[in-house]
């Protein structure tokens, strides 16, 4: 998949947050968006998600792809448990998705972790429930929205290797504030 962005532009009101960007992504690296707050990393991916209309420009490569995300918020169903969460995205029977959710997140969560709601969970193990059901859902390309808020250094590593192992072959963009976390990814820095 490669996605070709060409002058896309967006303003909210007198504000210009995105101002005739143009990029090609392929997929294979990760690619990394870098920038200060209010530089449009937000706007951009909720651009490629649909989510958001530019203004002006073109995006070629999305037609008839699916993408899943992770947002700056987990936006989890907080009565479910993480296996409930992650296996509503995945296809298939409900027992073959129980199962498969069950085992995906024990890469990342403790056991006994994976049965209880996620509203008693504490952010960081809901940062990498949605992590996980971002990854495991059916994609063509992953937008990743600052997911490693919240994470300590040990998690974030475990997370990383995760990240890395599961979205091979796919268009994965992943947007942050730290430098680190390109070297980290082994990802290309793009800028906004």
């Amino acid at each position: 998949m490669e996605l070709k962005i060409k002058d896309l532009s967006k303003a909210f009101g007198n504000l210009q947050v995105l101002n005739q960007v143009s990029l090609t992504l392929p997929s294979g690296p990760i690619h990394c968006l870098m920038g200060p707050s209010g530089s449009g990393k937000t706007t951009f991916l909720r651009i490629l998600l649909g989510l958001e209309q530019a203004d002006s420009g073109t995006i070629e490569g999305l037609r008839g792809k699916r993408a899943s995300a992770v947002f700056q918020e987990d936006r989890l169903c907080e009565a479910f448990s993480p296996v409930e969460n992650v296996a509503m995205v995945l296809p298939g029977s409900v027992s073959r998705n129980r199962k498969g959710a069950y085992e995906e997140l024990l890469s990342l969560l403790p056991e006994e972790s994976l049965s209880r709601p996620v509203s008693t969970l504490s952010g960081g193990m809901k940062r990498r429930v949605a992590i996980v059901r971002a990854l495991c859902a059916p994609s063509d390309m992953i937008v990743m929205d600052e997911p490693f808020t919240g994470l300590d250094e040990a998690t974030k590593g475990s997370v990383i290797r995760y990240i890395l192992n599961r979205s091979a072959g796919k268009l994965v963009i992943v947007s942050t504030h730290q430098e680190e976390d390109v070297g980290l990814l082994n990802g290309i820095t793009v800028r906004l």
